[in-house]
């Protein structure tokens, strides 16, 4: 079983099936990825939020590959295993305007700096958030003649933002073309279910997959396994939106808890925003009683004081 080792140099920003793959793998490979932060390296450790006024969309979500699965046909599943994820020491979260579930609360920009240890990441001071690192986005190439753009998720995976794509989760990802062409970027040191800003803590690392192919799984849409030991779990004190329209509901359990952080903590409310981003989880609790539906946002009760 082999190992590779791919740059980020090798990288690309739509998806394609159209595009030379950088590397082969068989099944069994495994293979370590590197990848950029969310900003494609435009942003950086002294970066203020006058840079995010400047940030040129079309590079931002670049992905590492694509990996040719030797072995990968349509109707296949491509497995990935992540073995582990190796985060960057500093990471950044911004409101970015026009971009994030309540875009029109937050029109100004706000960027933070953080720095990513071992023992976690400090966003703000006195709040320490737990070092959870995932891959935000991973995907194969879609069959339909491209380009696509990055950031919407497909039924070919892309950028999906599962908190739970981390050390040891297995992910089954469908096969649209011939070798699949795997890729994958937008690795966050953490985040919160919903990412309802926008943006994690967004960081560059080094990404380590073991890859395997499922004959004929004839999958609809991605799967996974998780892994029950990743951390985040306990105590949370949770908000509700409740009513017949999901994402308004989404919108009223985020602004809830926004202000619940506001009362309980003295942050600015653009703050409490980034931190229900990074440490919140958004979870859709109710949709069979209709006609309303019950979206629950959740943030642990030691960041709160209680």
């Amino acid at each position: 079983m082999a190992g590779w080792h791919i740059a980020r140099t090798s990288a690309h920003s739509t998806w394609d099936r159209s595009l030379p793959p950088v590397h082969t793998v068989a099944p069994g490979d495994t293979v370590a990825l590197e990848v950029s932060d969310a900003s494609g390296g435009q942003l950086g450790p002294d970066s203020d939020a006058i840079a995010l006024n400047d940030l040129d969309m079309t590079r931002v979500n670049p992905v590492t590959g694509p990996l040719f699965v030797d072995g990968a046909r349509p109707g296949d599943a491509v497995v990935v295993e992540v073995e582990s994820i190796e985060p960057e020491d500093w990471g950044w979260t911004a409101n970015i305007p026009g971009f994030g579930l309540l875009a029109d609360d937050f029109p100004e920009p706000y960027l933070r700096i953080s720095k990513v240890t071992g023992d976690g990441i400090e966003l703000f001071p006195g709040f320490a958030v737990p070092l959870c690192p995932m891959i935000g986005t991973i995907g194969l190439a879609p069959p339909e003649p491209g380009p696509h753009p990055i950031i919407p998720p497909s039924r070919w995976g892309g950028n999906m933002d599962i908190r739970h794509l981390g050390p040891g989760t297995r992910l089954w990802l469908p096969v649209g073309v011939e070798g699949a062409l795997l890729s994958l970027g937008d690795t966050h040191a953490a985040q919160g279910d919903g990412e309802v800003c926008g943006t994690a803590i967004e960081t560059g690392s080094v990404v380590h997959l073991r890859i395997d192919v499922d004959k004929d799984a004839q999958l609809p849409r991605p799967r996974l396994t998780t892994n029950p030991d990743a951390p985040r779990s306990g105590r949370a004190l949770a908000t509700t939106g409740i009513g017949p329209d999901l994402f308004a509901a989404a919108r009223d359990a985020t602004r809830y808890m926004i202000d619940e952080v506001c009362r309980r903590t003295g942050l600015e409310a653009v703050e409490a925003y980034l931190l229900v981003s990074v440490a919140g989880d958004m979870k859709v609790s109710e949709i069979v009683d209709q006609p309303n539906w019950v979206v629950t946002v959740h943030v642990g009760t030691d960041l709160l004081g209680l």
